[in-house]
Parts: structure tokens; sequence; C-alpha cells
């Protein structure tokens, strides 16, 4: 049983302007294939150190960049601190220390050396849904969702979802009015395509959470009023993305994952 949401389908393909920043040159030219395979990706330009980067934005602006963190003189964070606000980032780097740091500073996706193709494109999508002004309009647009429950189809306003369990072929739905939750025969992967990503996040395989509803994130847990939902490993770093694109990171991050 699908959710209905009322919102226009069609998409509008933009392209994105891009370079590649690392110091390594094999990795330079494995982004550029990347790049060269990929329709909505435009390349612009690839350097082998931030500082050449730097000089090549001041009359060169780009929306994207895939840059490298580790890099001698001017690091990939430190770049990223000096950019444009329309300017995005998709991260490369071999450390996955860095990937908190990451999305505090405007990280659309955090990429782990060896990079393959499908994670590439993965995290080009995910820029181009950034990018195109009609999909992010018209998912806020999106108020509520008609879900089938108890022989009927049911009306949830979406500010009213506290987060959502995934319990086998169903979904419980919890509300924030402390009301009986609704049950409906559902995938979680349904409902995370339907449900705007700016205000929710899928952060287990059995949870989605509105991003609003949370009061706090303690370890690897977020507490909601009474209910504490545990962070799977593998949401973590996405979870941090979505809070960092709503400005409510937490203090430390780091201490979070221990």
């Amino acid at each position: 049983h699908l959710p209905f949401a009322a919102q226009n389908k069609d998409r509008i393909m933009s392209t994105i302007s891009c370079i590649v920043i690392d110091d390594e040159p094999l990795a330079v030219r494995l982004m550029e294939s990347y790049i060269s395979k990929t329709p909505f990706l435009l390349l612009k330009g690839s350097f082998t150190s931030g500082t050449a980067a730097y000089s090549f934005l001041q009359d060169n602006p780009v929306d994207l960049l895939f840059c490298d963190i580790q890099m001698p003189n001017l690091s990939g964070l430190e770049l990223s601190r000096m950019l444009p606000g329309k300017t995005r980032i998709i991260f490369t780097t071999a450390f996955s220390e860095y990937a908190i740091e990451g999305f505090r500073v405007r990280a659309l996706d955090y990429l782990l050396k060896p990079i393959p193709y499908d994670d590439f494109l993965s995290a080009a999508i995910k820029a181009k849904e950034y990018f195109e002004p009609t999909e992010r309009a018209t998912q806020k647009s999106i108020n509520s969702i008609f879900i089938k429950t108890e022989y009927r189809l049911q009306q949830i306003d979406l500010d009213k979802i506290s987060y959502i369990e995934g319990l086998k072929d169903y979904v419980k739905i919890h509300l924030n009015d402390d009301t009986t939750p609704l049950l409906s025969l559902m995938r979680m992967k349904t409902l995370e395509e339907t449900l705007p990503k700016e205000d929710f996040a899928r952060i287990h395989k059995s949870f989605i959470v509105r991003l609003e509803s949370i009061e706090a994130i303690e370890r690897n847990h977020i507490l909601i009023g009474k209910d504490r939902i545990p962070i799977g490993e593998t949401y973590m770093e996405s979870l941090y993305a979505a809070l960092s694109n709503n400005a409510i990171l937490p203090v430390n991050a780091n201490d979070q994952k221990n």
C-alpha cells in the first residue's frame, strides 16, 4: 500500500559545474573519468593543490567541488571555509576520521577511497537533487501523506509525526500528540522515498525520524520524549549531513559515535 503525497513528479535535468582537487594525479584522473560518464556533471578544471583551485575559483565560480581533504599548504577543510555560500563540496579521502568534520562545512557527501563508481554516482545524484530548485521546492511543499490503516485511508500531517518504526512488513507511525501509533502494511523504503529529505532522516534499518522531533543525541541514540532510538552505524554520517543542512549539529559530534 503506497502513501499518497500531493507533489509534482516532474524533474528538471540541470547541469552542475564542478572541479576536481586532489594532490594524487591518479585520483584526479579517476574522478575525471567518473565525471565524463555522468551526463549532468560538467568538469571545469582539475587541480593538484588547494591553493591552485582557490586561485581559479576567484574568477571561475562553480557549483560543486570533488575535493581531497589531506593536501599540503591548503587542506580541503581549510579551502571549504573560504568558498562562497552557494558552492558545495563532496569530500574524497582515504581517512574516515574526517567524516564528521566534513559535514560541518557544507559537505554534501563524503566518499572514502578507493571510490567505486556507484558510490560516486550516488553522491553526484545527491548533488543534483540539491541544486535542482524545482525538486527542492516540491519536496518542501508536501505537508501531509495518506496511508492505509484499519481499512481506510488516513491523512497524516507531517509535522505531527515524531518517528517511524519498521516492523517486518509493517510500519508504525509514532505521533507527537501521544495518540496511539498508526500501523500500516508498507515498506520502510517506500516511506523513506516519499518523505521530504530535509525534514526526515533514516537513522537505522528500522527507524526514520523527523529532525525537528529530536531532543538530543546521546552517544549512539536519539532521544525523543521518553523514547531512546538507536542510530545504526551505517546511517551515522548521513544523519549528521541532514543535521548540518538544518544547522543543528551537536556541539561535539565526535563523541556521539563512541
